[in-house]
């Protein structure tokens, strides 16, 4: 029989005592009487570095203390055995409501430890707090870890607490399965927490069969044991998870006293109100004093949920018995303080002369009891042991007191030998029963089948036009006129799904696209035949076998193209200049001959760069091709030269033309794009057929006030967009002393919309305002340098956050290096690869390099054994296939993610190789790392995202990077002059895209819309509205002037 605590909190954790480290767990353990003890915080890289360190394997998936770190004066006896456990807080949308959920992991060993906090690390932040924070459904997060390491245990913690639980009052949720649906069978146990006990537990049928558990949840080591489970099983993994998931070895828990916890009741700690629940329902769920929302405790959310009467037993239920901790027992006994000198002596002595905690507390005889401590103490543990014990119940954060002895009772025990007969406590008032309300009368939801098209969509959807042009502002339904178009074409006119194209701008548009049809027509089956995709995926399919080189490639390429012409400038302008002319740009373009050395190159090495591929497309002739005859076009307004050419030759023998944009959103001017595409077109063609949609169905009024009175300050006329959602909170502008206190306010701002972050916070906040999700939430700036100070604010306060669209690390040359090689290895007639890797690498020679590619290129499989010969006696082709032979079984059979952290270990690590390991740790093999790198846009490369466990985080993005996405909340920062319109010595700024820009940030927001900008804000912001609210954040400090008299 033993002992276990396993969720506790390490030093790395939030609001944890320093003493939070292995030797002080393992002193704390030995001195209570624990055996097995959580390590807590597995994710923290650091804490993990320590675990690593520090203990040492022993028994199956469990660990030990090195004995050279044992404190000097820790009791002697069997070493507590570790067990690697963390618990991580998920903060998400799910059916409208924000949930607040923490769950405990238990983990076989430390090498699972790092795999999960690898693929976690992919999702959020997990280096600010040992209990991260992240956006994640705790279903996903319950796949994700079973994924990972299926021997692993995953333990709804603390159900009850009302800001952060399963069940708890403001975010979690009724049932189980409402949680984590299909994987519901994976919950073998749920933590009670401290403010329940299994009595109250037992009177929800729904947790039957579930092994209830109970642990300390310590932030302190002096915490240790507050609760524990008690096993009857080996001191190992296997027998410990087996006693958890059936219960068998499983003896039963000790607990706190439920009235102790600091949620027991309901109340308003503030105003000093603790209210049964009962007397909550009386009044409303309102503070007498104050007026504003009740906390609502535990007891309250059980008798909720309650399907039996207080009392019930369930078959099979478990033993418990409630203790507190010995110092406590000790001050409710003497009179003393729990901290007090004379407690904490007594408190010594005991444990010296008896031996640890809970044996006092359990088993040590009354008799020894008092002749150590004295009468007084003894009589306490006695009555503790029986259960006769005053309680005053926590709420609202405060924890509950317990009383023992009464004054009287202490000078009559100090001065009498008899331990019995003492008046037992009085026994407490009978509570008024909380009334259960009716079953609600159930309203069924309108489907979405009831939602209608106006007439203006409906227009566009079933037009006969040759050619029909539809101009739709921000939030009009671009994208389910365009899919109900397709679906009109499939059901009414009779069209076959292979003469249907329809073009998008991102990957992840052509996705979307493709489900909604998918959900619409009735099945993959039905949309298969289409072609959607984005212009460079439908000219790839068409051009057939072509190699594409990577961005990195192309770096390596232009470099080798500006040292071979003896040219001063950087490769990634280069690229740039080259792409302005593949692009149709007129200006911008590189010196010819540098167009043309590179051109060369990429012949030579039989490849296409990226934009090679429409300049090839247009080359082809695609009269006759089925998939044309009808041609949809999205974000018409975004087509540069090449591609509106590209339209015109594809939709030249097809049966009709549908385009759909908004010229005042067309932003993509840096690379072609021109918003007078429309008229260009309705110039061209006939029959064209021009459609407007201006309803809105995504801003409310205020947003949609502000950005109309943006852009209408560019040419064009009056623009008209009717707003159809509900009246929002006021547009604010914020105006802050510097970027810093900018960035703070935004980090606030964003935890008092989510409700906050910890209890703490929640406390805080009073729960006057529902909470967002942090998904709900996107901050938009003009560049991606102005992120990263907010970035790291929102991290400081431990707000999940991902950046989307940062590439710059897949430009650093250990990245293109390593990318390049293991393409090599798998792909060794890619010859830009392969001179890629050889130049970065090991500097290999120009000749060498042509040396090898000439003994690759028609290779369809590296052989080192066959090349072997042909590179003896060259050092750097030598090393280069030694180093080949050793990664090519790796490259095959590891996922990329390992990959990536073998090289870092063997080779060393970079912040640019993290975050390329960050993306590679959803993908499961190296092609598909490759191909997503080397065709994803920036709207499409997220480094946190995944396809199976995408993160709720906020949002951190550039104005281009938002185009096409919508938020409840969005801020706009960093408005300042210089920045918008943003001011380059290279380009100078056009104000007309500039405001488009700033037209397209504002409409990203459907609800609330918060404006911010330093001391010099930007021009743009003149144009606001009277409506906007105007507000200051911070004060820049001035210089005092000293005064002489």
């Amino acid at each position: 029989m033993y002992i276990a605590d396993l969720h506790i909190h390490s030093r790395f954790s939030r609001a944890t005592s320093r003493d939070g480290d292995l030797p002080h767990l393992d002193w704390w353990a030995r001195r209570k009487g624990i055996a097995l003890v959580g390590t807590g915080d597995f994710t923290h890289p650091a804490w993990r570095a320590e675990l690593r360190e520090q203990l040492l394997p022993a028994e199956e998936g469990l660990y030990r203390l090195r004995d050279d770190l044992r404190l000097p004066d820790a009791p002697a006896g069997v070493a507590p055995r570790f067990l690697i456990t963390g618990e991580i807080s998920c903060i998400y949308k799910r059916d409208g409501r924000t949930r607040k959920v923490h769950n405990l992991i238990l983990l076989p060993s430390l090498e699972a430890a790092d795999e999960l906090s690898a693929k976690l690390e992919a999702i959020g932040n997990i280096r600010s707090d040992g209990r991260p924070i992240l956006g994640l459904d705790s279903r996903d997060l319950l796949e994700l870890t079973l994924d990972t390491c299926p021997d692993a245990e995953f333990i709804p913690a603390h159900i009850w607490t009302p800001h952060f639980a399963l069940f708890g009052a403001f975010s979690g949720f009724d049932t189980m399965e409402a949680c984590f649906a299909d994987l519901t069978g994976h919950i073998h146990a749920v933590e009670t927490g401290l403010s329940s006990d299994p009595p109250m537990n037992w009177r929800v049928s729904a947790l039957d069969g579930l092994t209830l558990v109970s642990h300390s949840d310590a932030h302190s080591p002096s915490k240790l044991g507050r609760e524990a489970d008690v096993l009857d099983t080996g001191l190992n993994y296997p027998e410990l998870v087996e006693a958890i998931r059936t219960g068998a070895g499983f003896s039963g828990t000790i607990e706190f006293f439920p009235e102790e916890g600091k949620y027991h009741l309901d109340g308003h700690r503030n105003c000093g109100v603790c209210l049964t629940p009962a007397e909550t329902a009386a009044l409303g769920g309102v503070c007498p004093v104050c007026g504003k929302k009740l906390t609502i405790g535990v007891e309250h959310r059980v008798e909720e949920l309650a399907d039996r009467p207080a009392g019930f037993r369930p078959k099979g239920a478990k033993p418990f018995e409630c203790l507190a901790p010995l110092p406590e027992v000790l001050a409710a006994s003497t009179g003393a303080s729990p901290t007090g000198k004379a407690t904490m002596a007594l408190y010594e002595q005991l444990l010296r002369e008896l031996g640890p905690e809970f044996a006092i507390l359990r088993e040590v005889p009354i008799e020894d009891i008092a002749s150590a401590a004295g009468p007084c103490a003894a009589e306490g543990i006695r009555r503790l042991r029986a259960g006769q014990v005053e309680r005053r119940a926590g709420f609202d954060g405060e924890y509950g007191v317990i009383s023992l002895l009464t004054p009287g009772e202490i000078a009559r025990f100090s001065g009498q030998l008899s331990l019995f007969g003492a008046e037992p406590p009085r026994q407490k008032a009978a509570k008024r029963q909380l009334k259960k309300p009716g079953p609600a009368e159930v309203t069924a939801a309108p489907s979405a089948s009831a939602e209608t098209l106006n007439a203006h969509q409906l227009e566009a959807i079933t037009s006969d036009a040759p050619v029909t042009v539809v101009t739709a502002g921000p939030g009009t339904g671009k994208t389910r006129t365009l899919t109900e178009r397709i679906a009109w074409l499939v059901e009414e006119r009779g069209v076959k799904p292979g003469e249907i194209t329809a073009v998008t701008f991102t990957n992840q548009a052509a996705d979307e696209m493709r489900e909604r049809l998918e959900a619409r027509l009735g099945g993959r089956r039905a949309v298969s035949a289409m072609t959607i995709g984005t212009f460079h995926a439908i000219c790839r399919k068409l051009l057939g076998n072509v190699r594409v080189i990577s961005p990195g490639d192309a770096l390596t390429i232009a470099g080798e193209v500006l040292r071979s012409a003896g040219e001063k400038g950087g490769a990634r302008e280069l690229l740039q200049a080259v792409s302005r002319v593949k692009c149709g740009l007129e200006d911008g373009g590189p010196d010819p001959a540098l167009y043309g050395a590179y051109q060369a190159r990429l012949r030579e090495l039989g490849a296409l760069d990226f934009d090679d591929l429409l300049t090839e497309a247009l080359k082809l002739d695609t009269t006759g091709q089925r998939r044309f005859r009808h041609l949809l076009v999205d974000e018409f307004q975004d087509v540069n030269a090449v591609q509106y050419q590209l339209v015109r030759a594809w939709s030249r023998a097809g049966l009709d033309l549908f385009v759909i944009g908004d010229p005042d959103q067309s932003i993509y001017g840096f690379r072609g794009a021109d918003s007078r595409c429309f008229h260009r077109l309705k110039e061209e063609a006939a029959d064209v057929k021009e459609i407007r949609l201006t309803d809105n169905y995504r801003s409310a009024p205020a947003v949609l006030e502000t950005a109309l009175a943006v852009i209408r300050q560019n040419p064009g006329g009056d623009r008209v967009l009717i707003p159809h959602r509900a009246a929002g909170p006021a547009v604010r502008r914020v105006q802050a002393a510097d970027s810093f206190t900018e960035a703070v306010f935004i980090a606030k701002e964003i935890g008092r919309m989510t409700g906050g972050v910890d209890m703490l916070d929640a406390q805080a906040l009073d729960h006057e305002r529902t909470a967002r999700s942090f998904s709900d939430i996107a901050v938009l700036c003009r560049t991606h340098r102005q992120l990263e100070l907010i970035e790291k604010c929102l991290r400081h306060d431990d707000i999940p956050c991902v950046i989307s669209g940062r590439e710059d690390f897949l430009e650093d040359p250990a990245v293109r290096g390593l990318l390049a090689f293991l393409r090599s290895l798998l792909v060794p007639s890619d010859a830009a690869a392969l001179e890629t890797a050889l130049r970065l690498l090991w500097d290999c020679p120009a000749d060498l390099i042509r040396k090898t590619r000439g003994l690759c290129e028609t290779a369809d499989v590296l052989d080192p054994a066959a090349l072997r010969d042909a590179v003896r006696g060259h050092g750097t082709l030598e090393a280069w296939l030694d180093r080949a032979e050793e990664w090519l079984p790796k490259v095959r059979s590891e996922k990329p993610r390992q990959l990536i952290g073998d090289w870092e270990a063997r080779y060393g690590a970079s912040p640019a190789l993290d975050r390329l390991g960050h993306t590679a740790v959803f993908h499961q093999d190296f092609d598909s790392l490759w191909n997503a790198l080397v065709l994803g846009q920036e709207a499409d490369l997220r480094r946190a995202a995944g396809e199976r466990w995408a993160s709720g985080a906020v949002r951190l993005m550039t104005f281009h990077g938002a185009k096409g996405l919508e938020f409840p909340a969005v801020f706009l920062a960093g408005l300042d002059k210089g920045s918008l319109p943003l001011e380059s010595r290279s380009h100078p700024a056009d104000p007309e895209e500039e405001r488009r820009i700033f037209f397209v940030g504002l409409t990203r927001a459907r609800e609330e819309l918060i404006l911010t900008a330093g001391p010099e804000p930007s021009p743009f912001l003149s144009d606001l509205p009277a409506a906007v609210v105007r507000q200051q954040t911070g004060r820049r400090r001035e210089p005092e002037q000293l005064s002489l008299f």
